[in-house]
């Protein structure tokens, strides 16, 4: 159903990502909003990226769960960071997330709603 494409004329695709995804027979999908590092168990953001990074992906996998979806079922994730700094954190636990699994990717660098947030994700997911 999702399918990787990585065509050879374009550089390898490192990373945890495809150049495109190719999508067939899906008979639903999920249009997940930008998600942000909402308050941790103590109502308190987290400071450091790696928190964040990982309490945002579990409101990503929250609202996928919510459809009976899962991480497998992204097709395209884009990811906003606050700073370049943060490139190689977000791409380690982006790993830990999808494991094999290799969606299409954006990441921008930008200014984010709250100071407080150093990153957002939206997400497209298929079944």
């Amino acid at each position: 159903m999702i399918q990787p494409l990585n065509p050879t004329a374009l550089p390898e695709a490192t990373g945890n990502y495809t150049h495109g995804t190719l999508v067939e027979g899906a008979s639903r999908m999920v249009f997940v909003s930008g998600q942000v590092p909402w308050a941790d168990a103590d109502g308190q953001v987290p400071a450091d990226f790696a928190e964040q990074c990982r309490l945002t992906w579990r409101n990503v996998l929250a609202v996928l769960a919510e459809a009976g979806m899962g991480a497998e079922n992204l097709a395209k994730v884009t990811t906003y960071l606050a700073s370049r700094s943060h490139r190689a954190a977000n791409s380690l636990i982006r790993a830990e997330v999808l494991g094999d699994h290799t969606p299409a990717l954006t990441i921008i660098i930008c200014d984010i709603y709250s100071e407080d947030w150093l990153l957002e994700i939206e997400a497209v997911a298929v079944a």
